[in-house]
């Protein structure tokens, strides 16, 4: 096979591959949940995941994000695994692989309706979570931990929305920030292996999926590095601010019923 025919069977695989509608809308969603994530350290998934669902539906959007932010933030588990407490990062992570398989066989199955619905209403009380400031304050448990991990995994695996969980659980403890972000950062390192594997048993990672990567995660990448440069020009509030904002008009907008708005 000659490089002039594999560029044009590259070409109409990539073209082919791509939804016929709402790239340039995914590309702009991707860039303002890169850039919520890289000032305000969250909402990614909050953001993405509602709006890019709307767009092309919960079964694609959701391994698309999962691919874009694993090697968006590939970097950042070296530090991490150096930083963190690993025993109670490996705990959490036990109960994350029963949650995984199981949100991923919803992602699967569930009626696609149903799931966007089930969505929205996740990403809304999870922003309630974020919003009312609530943190556990008590002494980390073993089986407390465990289940938190089963819950972040459960909404990981059918919408990668489980950031809020664990963010909830660990950032109330009396470890200091330096430590509790690294085991956030090496948690979801862990989190997005196990989602890995369960969306290929799956078969969720269609060739749309990688199609959409390569458009996609340019424009993610460019919002998260924005988002860190943009984080010290103003107050880490006004910043949380904009990001709740952001997220609660994107659940809004993502709602089945607001169909069309973003096409």
């Amino acid at each position: 096979m000659s490089l002039d025919t594999l560029q044009a069977n590259t070409s109409a695989w990539f073209v082919a591959s791509l939804p016929d509608h709402g790239i340039l809308s995914l590309v702009v969603i991707a860039f303002i949940a890169g850039l919520a994530r890289g000032f305000s350290g969250f909402g990614a998934a909050l953001i993405f995941i509602p709006l890019g669902g709307a767009i092309i539906g919960p079964k694609l959007i959701s391994p698309v994000l999962l691919v874009i932010d694993g090697l968006a933030t590939l970097g950042m588990i070296p530090p991490a695994w150096r930083s963190a407490s690993r025993r109670e990062v490996f705990t959490m992570a036990a109960g994350a692989v029963l949650g995984v398989p199981a949100g991923t066989a919803a992602l699967a199955w569930v009626d696609p309706l149903t799931l966007r619905w089930a969505i929205t209403a996740i990403a809304i009380c999870l922003l309630a979570l974020l919003v009312s400031g609530w943190r556990y304050h008590g002494e980390p448990r073993t089986s407390l931990t465990s289940i938190t991990g089963l819950v972040a995994g459960l909404f990981s695996g059918a919408a990668q929305l489980g950031g809020p969980p664990v963010v909830a659980y660990w950032l109330g403890g009396k470890a200091n920030f330096a430590r509790v972000r690294a085991n956030i950062i090496l948690y979801f390192g862990i989190s997005t292996c196990f989602s890995v594997v369960s969306y290929h048993f799956g078969g969720l990672f269609v060739q749309a999926v990688f199609a959409l990567t390569i458009v996609i995660l340019p424009s993610y990448a460019v919002g998260l590095y924005a988002g860190s440069k943009l984080f010290g020009l103003a107050k880490e509030s006004t910043f949380r601010t904009i990001g709740y904002l952001l997220i609660a008009a994107s659940a809004i907008l993502g709602m089945p019923a607001l169909d069309g708005l973003l096409r």
